[in-house]
């Protein structure tokens, strides 16, 4: 189980310990779905999954988040029986396997309760504990870091037409109001990790109004996640394919870690390793 010092920035790991402050780190996504957006049905068995997450330890990740549900655009829920019938074995077998933290991307708690069981140590909720109310007990129960993101609607209807008077402006509301609902729950704050859900409930100025302005998240003290990876304002800007957006992906997350992101969550991890590098050189030096 992965835990989080008291009153630190440090994440500890069985032999490796993370102060997500120090430098950008790199979660690989490992998406057990017939149709995510990227890359759905490449690694839907468990053996190509597992595969995957050993392939991403080795090109750098510093985690690695499972997910059963595709939560692209206009997605429909799957039962959680089949939720868990994807993630689960891959989640038992990854965590015998690899050395790095394993995060369940879910919203819903029993998924959440049974990967943890099953070796998971980060819960990866794009709701921000909102959709199930009973995550916030799972998260009390195993004391794991939980990532609230921000998300305008339902992945079936986020992307409609999403409205805001203040975008940056309301989703820091947003983050303090779901800090205060953790931490009176009995959630320690030092677990949370915060991400505004880019491409979740906002069209392609909202999204480019994030990125300017995450250093204005950096007041809130906790680490901020990113996902930036072949998003559709990369595809917009381009005009490409989401299978020809490698190099647009990899500006985006420079600009993201310049602005203030801590950890990426990228499904090129080899490459994002690479960009990573070099950028958290350039604004250390």
């Amino acid at each position: 189980m992965l835990e989080v010092a008291s009153k630190s920035n440090l994440f500890e790991f069985r032999s490796k310990t993370y102060d997500l402050f120090s430098r950008t780190h790199i979660m690989g996504v490992i998406n057990v779905t017939p149709d995510s957006f990227s890359d759905g049905g490449k690694f839907f068995d468990v053996h190509s999954a597992v595969d995957h997450g050993l392939r991403l330890e080795q090109e750098g990740a510093d985690i690695v988040d499972v997910g059963g549900e595709s939560t692209r655009p206009g997605s429909e829920p799957i039962l959680i029986d089949e939720e868990l019938k994807r993630v689960i074995p891959v989640i038992e077998a990854l965590s015998q396997k690899i050395k790095i933290p394993i995060s369940v991307d879910t919203y819903k708690a029993e998924v959440a309760k049974k990967a943890l069981e099953a070796g998971a140590d980060i819960i990866n909720d794009i709701s921000g504990l909102r959709f199930d109310p009973k995550m916030i007990q799972v998260a009390q129960e195993f004391h794991c870091p939980v990532i609230l993101m921000h998300i305008q609607g339902t992945p079936k209807n986020m992307q409609e037409n999403p409205v805001y008077e203040d975008v940056v402006r309301e989703i820091k509301d947003y983050f303090q109001e779901r800090i205060r609902f953790a931490v009176s729950s009995g959630v320690d704050e030092s677990r949370l990790i915060l991400d505004p859900g880019i491409g979740f409930g906002k069209n392609f100025e909202h999204n480019l109004s994030l990125l300017n302005s995450l250093l204005l998240f950096k007041s809130l003290e906790r680490p901020i996640l990113v996902g930036v990876s072949r998003k559709s304002f990369v595809g917009k800007i381009l005009d490409l394919p989401v299978t020809e957006r490698l190099e647009g992906s990899l500006a985006a997350l420079a600009y993201s870690v310049w602005q203030g992101a801590n950890i990426v969550r990228v499904h090129d991890v080899k490459e994002s390793v690479r960009a990573a590098r070099v950028i958290d050189r350039l604004k250390n030096s």
